[in-house]
Parts: structure tokens; C-alpha cells; sequence
């Protein structure tokens, strides 16, 4: 399974800060949880790749679209 494999998987996705300082990123499928915690740094680092991918996809979309 890479990135560009599809799946037909329903899953739910929470981001928020914990009490002992970190961002947490829950997903839950099915009867599995994924926590996923770190430090505010690294959350910084995840949210500009998540900004990059998103443009990068924005890019793709518009060449699509000509």
C-alpha cells in the first residue's frame, strides 16, 4: 500500500493539544486507534508538510483542469 493506493476505509480524525503539552493525532478505524503524539515542534514541521502537500495537490488539480 502506498500513497496513491486507494482504500475503501471509513476512519475518523481528531487533532488537539493533550494536557501534558503535546498535539495528538487520533485516528480510529473500525476497532482500531492510532494515537499519535508530539511535541509542539514537530506538529509545526507535520503542519507545514500538510501545507505543501496541499499545494502541490492544488497545482495538479489546475493542470487538470486546462
Amino acid at each position: 500500500m502506498g500513497i496513491n493506493t486507494e482504500r475503501d476505509i471509513e476512519a475518523n480524525l481528531q487533532i488537539g493539544p493533550t494536557d501534558q503539552g503535546m498535539v495528538r493525532i487520533f485516528i480510529a478505524a473500525g476497532d482500531l486507534e492510532v494515537p499519535m503524539d508530539f511535541e509542539p515542534d514537530e506538529a509545526e514541521e507535520i503542519a507545514d508538510e500538510i501545507r505543501a502537500a496541499a499545494a502541490a495537490a492544488s497545482k495538479l488539480r489546475a493542470k487538470g483542469r486546462r
